[in-house]
């Protein structure tokens, strides 16, 4: 098996299981942002992001590299972007580079990026 289908295979596998490890309270498929669309909330995302991870994703999460450009989760991803969002900070993908933020950073500063990032989505 080639390594690009194993990795494809394993991150469709940790996009199922997802809902177990995410606790959504209304939809048990996905995890709920308490912050969505706080404007005020977003803007602490904004320097939080800018903290922790600009110097991969660029500042304010304006990245010219495709892969690593924030403002395309919905793009990517579509309704299932608050999955991979919290997948990943939370397992990392240290194949791409990308460390592993749970038990690093508290949930509530995960949550509070992923509502800047919210707010600044490129549309498609």
């Amino acid at each position: 098996m080639s390594r690009t289908l194993w990795h494809g295979l394993v991150w469709a596998a940790l996009l199922l299981l997802a809902p177990l490890r995410c606790g959504a309270a209304d939809d048990p498929a996905r995890p709920s942002n308490p912050y969505e669309g706080k404007a005020d909330v977003a803007e602490e995302g904004r320097s939080l992001l800018n903290q922790y991870c600009a110097h991969c994703h660029g500042p304010n999460a304006v990245q010219g590299e495709r892969p690593r450009d924030l403002r395309r989760l919905r793009i990517r991803y579509g309704d299932n972007a608050i999955s991979v969002f919290w997948i990943t900070v939370h397992k990392g993908r240290m194949d791409k580079g990308m460390p592993v933020w749970g038990g690093v950073l508290p949930d509530d500063t995960l949550w509070r990026i992923y509502t800047f990032l919210e707010s600044i989505q490129t549309q498609p």
